[in-house]
Parts: structure tokens; C-alpha cells; sequence
């Protein structure tokens, strides 16, 4: 994260945020500097996205923006260079749709001709990870999700790019997830810098 020129870091805090805040302190022990926002009520990841742009230093002209969940090695670089490109309000990062389970290829003759253990699906998904301009803040929803919204009418408004990245790319939603991406930190496949 700070190999990719990141200075600061605004965690949108909810249920638990106060253990986060605990972990990383102002931040320096890690490089950036840490800021919190609170949620007192559920704000949906848009509102939690559009309240906490409000930390973010007033100097900075794009912010990039994670779901917490996520772990990457796309260079940051690589998506600023699209965003300022197609001189968009948001640039997403899109990673090949895996299927959860073991695809099956038939010949024409109905014969399986190959097992593919979780096999690459012919579509991209949204890896959860953004490059925004500071002027997208006001179009995101005061609660609500932005993906529903913000991205809807970015989209239709061809004011919204995605980078189709090859990059390692993992989310962590269960224990086997987490054994996963911990395999993966510790092989050297994925570094935390």
C-alpha cells in the first residue's frame, strides 16, 4: 500500500471498529496516516464511503478506495493511468469470474473431455477495489450502496472505467479464505508492503 504512494489510509469503521483502531493506532508504526470514521447508524457502503471522503485531506485529487475484505497485488499505478485515461469519476478493478466449484467440458458427442478444478468462468466480476475523483463525492448516496446507485448512473454516463486485471486477487470471507490468502503471504505470492 505505501510502495504504491499511499499517505493515508481512512478506515469506515462499524460493528468492532474500535479493535481496528486499536490495531493501527495513527498509522505511522505501518508508513501512512490513519484516520477513522464511525458509523453510529448502518450507512451502506456508499454513505460509509461519502462520510469518510470527508478525512481524506482536502489536497488530495483521487482517493482509492478497498473493501476490507480484499487482498491484491495490482499495482495502483495501473489504475490511475486508465482513470486518467478515460478521464473518469470512478475506475474499478475487475478480476475473472472462478467458479466455486469443478467445471466439466463435453465434446459434441456428449463424452466429458476435460475436469477443470474450479475453472475460469467467461465473465468479470468487480474485485471491490476503485480509484475516485474527489468530485464523486456528492453523487454518492447519504446511505445506500453506490454500486446500486452511484455506479448505475456513472455507467450510463460512460463517466465510470474498469481495468481487467490478471492480478493476483483473494477475499476473505471464511476461515478457509483467510488459511488461503495466509498461504499466500507467507509463500511471498502476495506482500503486505
Amino acid at each position: 500500500m505505501v510502495a504504491n504512494g499511499v499517505t493515508d489510509v481512512v478506515f469506515l469503521c462499524g460493528y468492532k471498529g474500535q479493535t481496528i483502531q486499536e490495531y493501527f493506532g495513527d498509522g505511522s508504526r505501518f508508513g501512512f496516516n490513519a484516520h477513522y470514521s464511525f458509523e453510529r447508524e448502518p450507512l451502506g457502503r456508499g454513505g460509509a464511503v461519502r462520510k469518510g471522503l470527508g478525512l481524506v485531506p482536502s489536497s488530495v485529487e483521487l482517493v482509492l478506495v478497498t473493501n476490507g475484505d480484499n487482498m491484491t497485488n495490482q499495482p495502483v499505478a495501473e489504475l490511475v493511468h486508465l482513470h486518467h485515461g478515460k478521464n473518469a469519476l470512478a475506475t474499478m478493478m475487475l478480476v475473472p469470474f472462478q467458479s466455486p466449484y469443478g467445471v466439466v467440458e463435453v465434446d459434441n458427442e456428449s463424452y466429458v473431455s476435460a475436469f477443470i478444478e474450479k475453472g475460469r468462468l467467461p465473465f468479470w466480476i468487480n474485485a471491490g477495489v476503485y480509484v475516485f475523483a474527489r468530485e464523486i463525492e456528492d453523487l454518492l448516496p447519504e446511505v445506500g450502496d453506490h454500486e446500486t446507485t452511484t455506479f448505475q448512473e456513472l455507467a450510463a454516463e460512460k463517466r465510470m472505467a474498469a481495468l481487467q486485471s490478471e492480478a493476483l486477487w483473494l477475499t476473505v470471507d471464511s476461515p478457509k479464505e483467510l488459511r488461503e490468502v495466509d498461504e499466500k503471504v507467507r509463500s511471498g505470492a502476495l506482500t503486505l508492503a
